[in-house]
C-alpha cells in the first residue's frame, strides 16, 4: 500500500498522520499546499470545503480516497496495522 497525505503547514491533524505513518512503517509521500498544489487543485480533487489533510490509498493499483486524519486511522485499523 502506498499513501498520499495532501497537507497543509499548521494542521495539527496533518502532523498527526504523518506521524502515525511514520511509526507503522507505511510507505507514503507528503504533498503540501502551496509548494506542490493549489487550493483550487485541492478542492477540484476533494470538493468545495474538503478540509486537510486528505489522504488517498493506492493498493494494488486500486486508488481509494480515504478522508482525513480520523477516517484513515479508522482504515489503518480494519487493515490491521494500528
Amino acid at each position: 500500500m502506498n499513501f498520499t497525505i495532501y497537507s497543509r503547514t499548521g494542521c495539527p491533524y496533518c502532523d498527526k498522520i504523518k506521524e502515525v505513518m511514520t511509526l507503522t512503517k507505511q510507505n507514503h509521500v507528503v504533498y503540501n499546499l502551496e509548494d506542490n498544489f493549489s487550493r483550487e487543485d485541492f478542492y477540484a480533487e476533494f470538493g468545495e470545503g474538503s478540509t486537510f489533510p486528505q489522504i488517498v490509498c493506492d493498493d494494488s493499483g486500486e486508488r481509494r480516497k480515504l478522508g482525513g486524519c480520523t477516517e484513515t486511522v479508522q482504515y489503518l485499523k480494519e487493515k490491521q496495522i494500528v
